[in-house]
């Protein structure tokens, strides 16, 4: 190896070394500044149209020691402290609390988002969020959500906590699968557990209530009902039956109001969207 290629790797390695030095010296000297900064502000952020908890609920927890953090310097404040008293509240799914190099501490808060609430058979109130997780109503908001009642016995210890229950499980999967779908959406007004313990949904349009059981194969259950709504309610009137069962997958039955006689209406492989047909036209729906 010649001195000319010894020389050079030498001088790369001395340059790497007063780098990295440099890099140091210039770290520890960010921290000493950064040490000294006092906070100035504070930035509290909630992205979201739902508003369980606001600004004025936040500034209460970061400040609950009854200090202001505003005048301290940032290296007496415990952050990481004040982000576990954030994500104990049950209506904060996220939280973030970091300081910038010119005093303002940054707070970013993220909210859950409930789809359901349920009424159970003990007269317990209680949220459902996007996770399944069980959160407690709020006195700052009420959300728009479907709503399920009747003899349900999923208990509420008011803090976050996951469903138990199979059936509190199946109502929380039906109202995902309705929210989700912008026409049960706009049509299911409600969700109702009969003694039976199965799930009854409640129309915005119409007096009869539907029944789907459980929600094992919610989607082919409502692709059946949709079937049903568009081939026979037409005929009949709106108002002919006062339940329509869908739980069995391979038919819809038809209750009716005035004699409560049951009329099966076969709908066997009922597919709404794409290429896939109904097996069975309108003229070989029986009432």
């Amino acid at each position: 190896m010649n001195k000319k290629l010894i020389w050079k790797r030498l001088l790369i390695g001395c340059a790497w070394v007063i780098c990295l030095g440099g890099l140091v010296v210039l770290m520890g000297f960010i921290e000493t500044k950064k040490a000294d900064v006092v906070c100035k502000a504070v930035n509290v952020s909630i992205p979201g149209g739902q508003y369980f908890i606001d600004k004025q609920e936040v500034d209460h927890i970061i400040e609950a020691e009854g200090r202001s953090l505003i005048g301290r310097k940032i290296k007496n404040i415990d952050i990481q402290a004040l982000e576990d008293r954030l994500k104990a509240n049950p209506f904060i799914e996220f939280a973030k609390v970091y300081a910038e190099m010119d005093g303002v501490l940054q707070v970013e808060v993220s909210q859950r988002q409930p789809i359901l609430r349920i009424m159970n058979h003990y007269d317990m109130d209680f949220y459902v969020d996007q996770h399944g997780l069980k959160i407690p109503l709020s006195q700052n908001f009420t959300a728009r959500v479907l709503v399920a009642n009747g003899f349900i016995e999923e208990l509420f210890t008011n803090r976050v906590d996951s469903l138990h229950t199979r059936l509190a499980k199946d109502l929380f999967k039906t109202a995902d699968y309705i929210r989700k779908d912008s026409l049960w959406d706009a049509q299911i007004a409600q969700m109702y557990v009969n003694a039976n313990r199965e799930i009854e949904l409640i129309p915005r349009v119409g007096n009869q209530r539907i029944l789907i059981g459980n929600a094992d194969s919610l989607g082919k259950k409502l692709n059946n009902l949709q079937a049903f709504y568009k081939q026979v309610l037409p005929r009949v009137g709106w108002d002919t039956y006062r339940i329509i069962n869908v739980k069995y997958t391979n038919q819809v039955i038809g209750i009716k109001n005035e004699n409560i006689k049951a009329d099966s209406a076969k709908t066997a492989g009922a597919a709404t969207t794409g290429s896939d047909k109904m097996k069975k036209d309108t003229s070989q729906i029986k009432l």
